[in-house]
């Protein structure tokens, strides 16, 4: 569904247009209705549908909370999940403390994973784009998961 990334700017107040090629189809699966929380592995944030984070959400809820690991990736992602909305010309407010966490400044990427987004500093991005090839041009270890996909 959504794929591809895309360079944008994040405005003074916080606010990042939404691609035009993703607004109709966000305004047609969730009436624009969008969550963002922080990403547990990476210095970026992860946007949603609704409908999609609701699910998710469900099932970390549901993991025992007497473990001390479940209980505290529960209180990041829950916890930090932010609901937010496309307004009329787009665009959503990154709310202030998720803007801090991923050090999002004027320039962004937002990178389509199909069911979710990704939202990440220009900078970090590049980083981690750069990281990510490097390993990749070394021995690398396909997952077991992946051998049975062509490319």
């Amino acid at each position: 569904m959504f794929r591809g990334s895309n360079e944008i700017n994040i405005d003074i107040k916080g606010r990042m247009a939404m691609p035009s090629r993703y607004r109709d189809v966000l305004t047609e699966i969730c009436g624009g209705s969008l969550v963002i929380t922080i990403d547990i592995q990476d210095k970026c944030l992860l946007i949603y549908p609704l409908h999609e984070w609701e699910a998710i959400e469900t099932q970390i809820a549901a993991l025992p909370s007497f473990n001390s690991t479940t209980r505290k990736l529960q209180r990041i992602l829950i916890g930090h999940a932010r609901e937010v909305s496309l307004d009329t010309s787009g665009r959503i407010l990154i709310p202030p403390e998720l803007r801090q966490y991923a050090e999002l400044e004027k320039k962004l990427m937002l990178v389509g994973q199909r069911h979710r987004f990704e939202l990440w500093s220009e900078s970090s991005w590049n980083r981690g784009r750069d990281s990510w090839l490097a390993e990749a041009s070394d021995d690398l270890k396909i997952p077991e998961e992946m051998q049975s996909i062509s490319l």
